[in-house]
C-alpha cells in the first residue's frame, strides 16, 4: 500500500524540505499524510478545476510546484481562491502536496533541467547554499555551440515554450554566447553572480526594469514567463515519483495551462 506520506518522502529524498528559503511554504497543504494513496495528479498551482480533475480521475493526491497555502488562513468562507480550494479539496478528500524551493534548490531541479534542456554541459549550481555544495539555486554551463544572441533568444523560446522573452540590449557586434546561466522562477537577483562567473547570457523571470537597466553591457538578459521557467517541474516530479513507484498511477494535469495570456 503506498501511502500519500509515501509520496511526499519519495520527493523529499530529492529534495528535502530542509532546503526550502525561509519564506516559502513547502509541504503538506490539506488533507492527511496517512491515507492510502489512490493517484498522484502533478501540476505547477493548485485551483478548483485541478482538484475536480483530481477527483475526476480517482487521484486523492495533488502535487504542485506552487504552495496552495503561503500565510496562515484565519477562516475558510471561501472568499478568495485559496479558501475554496481548501474547502474543495477536504470536501473531496484531496490531499494537496507542494515542493516549491526545495525543487528549486535540488541537483536535478528546476535550473538544472532548464540546463540540459538547452544542452549545456558542464552544469553547476549558479549560487550554492555553501562552497562546493550542488544544493542552491539557479544553474550555468557551457553551450554546445556558440551562438548569437538573437539565435539564443529563439532557442530559448523553442525550449521552454514562452512565445515572447524580455530582453536587454543585444550585444555590441556579432558576439558569440557559449556560457549561460539560467534560475527558474524569479531569480533577478542572482544577475550579479551569473557574471561574476563569467556567464554572458542569464534566463530567468519577472526581471524588473532596473535590472536591464543597471546591467547593460554587462551580461545579456533574457526575461521568459514565470511558468514556462517553472512548468518543468510536473516533468522533475513524475521522473522521480516513477522511478520509486514504478508501476504507480501518475498523471500530468490536462487541464492546467498559463494563468497569463499573451495578446
Amino acid at each position: 500500500m503506498v501511502r500519500n506520506r509515501d509520496i511526499a518522502e519519495a520527493l523529499e529524498q530529492f529534495a528535502p524540505l530542509h532546503t526550502q528559503e525561509e519564506w516559502d511554504n513547502s509541504g503538506f497543504q490539506v488533507g492527511n499524510p496517512g491515507d492510502e494513496c489512490t493517484g498522484v495528479l502533478l501540476c505547477v498551482d493548485v485551483t478548483e478545476d485541478i482538484v475536480e480533475e483530481a477527483s475526476g480521475r480517482g487521484c486523492n493526491m495533488i502535487v504542485a510546484h506552487h504552495p496552495l497555502i503561503f500565510r496562515g488562513l484565519s477562516h475558510i468562507l471561501g472568499g478568495n481562491r485559496v479558501e475554496r480550494v481548501v474547502a474543495k479539496a477536504l470536501q473531496s478528500g484531496v490531499t494537496v502536496y507542494s515542493c516549491h524551493t526545495p525543487v528549486d534548490c535540488a541537483k536535478g531541479g528546476v535550473s538544472w533541467y532548464m540546463a540540459s534542456v538547452l544542452g549545456l554541459s558542464d552544469i553547476k549550481t549558479l549560487a550554492p547554499e555553501k562552497s562546493g555544495s550542488d544544493v542552491g539555486l539557479g544553474a550555468i554551463g557551457d553551450l554546445p555551440v556558440p551562438m548569437t544572441a538573437v539565435e539564443l533568444v529563439s532557442a530559448v523560446k523553442s525550449a521552454f515554450g514562452s512565445p515572447v522573452a524580455r530582453c536587454s540590449a543585444l550585444p555590441a557586434g556579432d558576439m558569440l554566447i557559449g556560457r549561460v546561466a539560467m534560475c527558474g522562477g524569479s531569480g533577478a537577483e542572482f544577475v550579479a553572480d551569473a557574471i561574476r562567473q563569467g556567464a554572458q547570457a542569464y534566463i530567468t523571470s519577472d526581471t524588473k526594469h532596473n535590472y536591464f537597466l543597471d546591467h547593460v553591457g554587462d551580461i545579456f538578459i533574457i526575461d521568459i514567463g514565470h511558468y514556462e521557467s517553472e512548468s518543468c517541474t510536473k516533468q522533475i516530479f513524475y521522473h522521480v515519483l516513477s522511478e520509486k513507484f514504478p508501476n504507480f498511477a501518475l498523471h500530468y494535469s490536462d487541464i492546467e495551462k498559463n494563468p497569463i495570456n499573451y495578446l
